[in-house]
């Protein structure tokens, strides 16, 4: 049975955040982008879990007030 293509999370914000070494837009490692294309369904999985958490922890962090002096 063939799976069908797990689309790529860019939502078109394409800078590299270079204190977090991650991608402003879609929170993807440089290694996560340049991949993603040859990754099988299992690992893109993996990296859309792992944006995920990374947004969940930049979102939490930013209503925490940890930013603030």
């Amino acid at each position: 049975m063939m799976q069908a293509d797990i689309p790529s999370p860019c939502i078109g914000i394409c800078r590299i955040d270079e204190d977090r070494q991650l991608c402003e837009g879609c929170l993807r490692t440089l290694e996560e982008i340049g991949c993603w294309g040859v990754m099988k369904s299992e690992q893109k999985l993996s990296v859309l879990h792992a944006c995920l958490e990374r947004r969940r922890l930049s979102q939490s962090s930013d209503s925490n007030g940890t930013d603030a002096p």
